[in-house]
């Protein structure tokens, strides 16, 4: 994204509100993985014909949820299969529920970081999906 556009102050607040969302969804979706990663679809959808600045925001806030909801699925099942399957709690189980903690702990704060920047209009990169989106979006 060019870092040099700066966006108004509808498209700050609209950006801003997509992490928001995101958070708030964690609230009602908390013990079902799938339901804030759907939430986040949802918002990337009424978005698309959006500017550039807030489409852009939508896809990288979409792709983070997926990744996130894919761990959180993995470990959801995992536990499922832990309390009512034939499978026993093991070492590797409790290491993949603190790395998926700490993995939603720094995309929760990450969330709340790219929220408050954006609604300040500064353009926010996350590592990883920042270049997705790049590639994903198209202005």
């Amino acid at each position: 994204m060019d870092t040099s556009y700066v966006p108004g102050e509808y498209e700050n607040e609209r950006a801003s509100n997509i992490y928001l969302m995101s958070l708030a969804v964690i609230v009602v979706g908390l013990p079902l993985p799938i339901i804030n990663f759907l939430a986040t679809i949802i918002v990337y959808f009424s978005n698309r014909n959006s500017t550039y600045f807030v489409r852009w925001h939508s896809m990288q806030a979409l792709l983070s949820q997926a990744l996130v909801a894919s761990i959180n699925a993995v470990g959801f099942s995992w536990t499922m299969w832990i309390i009512f399957g034939p499978v026993r709690l093991s070492n590797e189980y409790i290491a993949y529920v603190i790395t998926a903690a700490v993995f939603n702990l720094a995309e929760f704060v990450g969330t709340i970081y790219a929220a408050i920047q954006t609604r300040k209009g500064k353009h926010i990169n996350f590592w990883l999906f920042g270049p997705l989106s790049d590639l994903i979006c198209k202005p």
